[in-house]
């Protein structure tokens, strides 16, 4: 996981250098995303969002998560159902995803800049970005079972 404090400064650098407000919605979405670790969907992100601000829209949030993710300063995890997503690593690396609780979880594994490379050079592509999911059941929904 990437320091939490640093995620929020490189994020709203990145918004203040594109000269997007920073108004205090936007701002609680920041500070969500960046230290997020379970990887939220929108409807997560308001529903803490308007514990502080009440009035906050549905659309507020959805319309920050885009312009967030246009800025590469979040990464979408596309299901057939819905999005989720990651501020804290906003680019591409493994995920391992079980299919009853929908946790997310972000494995540290060696070999993946080397995968990327061998697909490469075996296939003449250049890579330009690439998604690896494990998808499985987690610990604890395989005790529920």
């Amino acid at each position: 996981m990437a320091d939490p404090q640093a995620r929020l400064e490189q994020m709203l650098a990145r918004l203040k250098a594109c000269n997007f407000r920073l108004t205090p919605q936007r701002l609680a979405v920041v500070k969500i995303l960046a230290a997020s670790v379970d990887h939220p969907g929108v409807e997560r992100i308001y529903d803490q969002v308007k514990e502080v601000f009440p009035t906050t829209s549905l659309a507020t949030i959805y319309k920050t998560v885009a312009l967030l993710k246009e800025l590469n300063e979040v990464l979408e995890i596309r299901f057939s159902e819905s999005s989720r997503f990651d501020g804290n690593k906003p680019y591409p690396h493994p995920h391992v995803i079980c299919l009853k609780c929908k946790k997310i979880l972000d494995p540290e594994l060696a070999g993946i800049e080397k995968l990327t490379q061998e697909a490469s050079h075996r296939t003449g592509f250049r890579i330009v970005n690439h998604r690896l999911d494990f998808i499985g059941i987690c610990p604890e929904c395989q005790t529920q079972e």
